[in-house]
């Protein structure tokens, strides 16, 4: 019975977004390790941006460090 946790930033993922991550990921489990899909759980949570880091930094921080760099 597998169990999978996606973790996302919380910035709008659609609602069909989510289902092609939660199709996605039950169909590669069912291609890899034969699971059944029946038995498999697959959970999307989205966390804040305050709440999520990168490198030591906040990720918003950490974008803008990105894009500075590529100019």
């Amino acid at each position: 019975m597998p169990y999978v946790n996606i973790k996302i930033t919380k910035e709008g993922a659609t609602p069909d977004q989510k289902a092609a991550l939660i199709k996605g990921v039950t169909d590669l489990l069912v291609d890899v390790l034969d699971k059944s899909p029946a038995t498999t759980f697959v959970v999307i949570d989205e966390v804040e941006m305050a709440h999520w880091g990168i490198g030591g930094l906040p990720v918003e921080a950490y974008r803008q460090k990105l894009k500075a760099e590529k100019g």
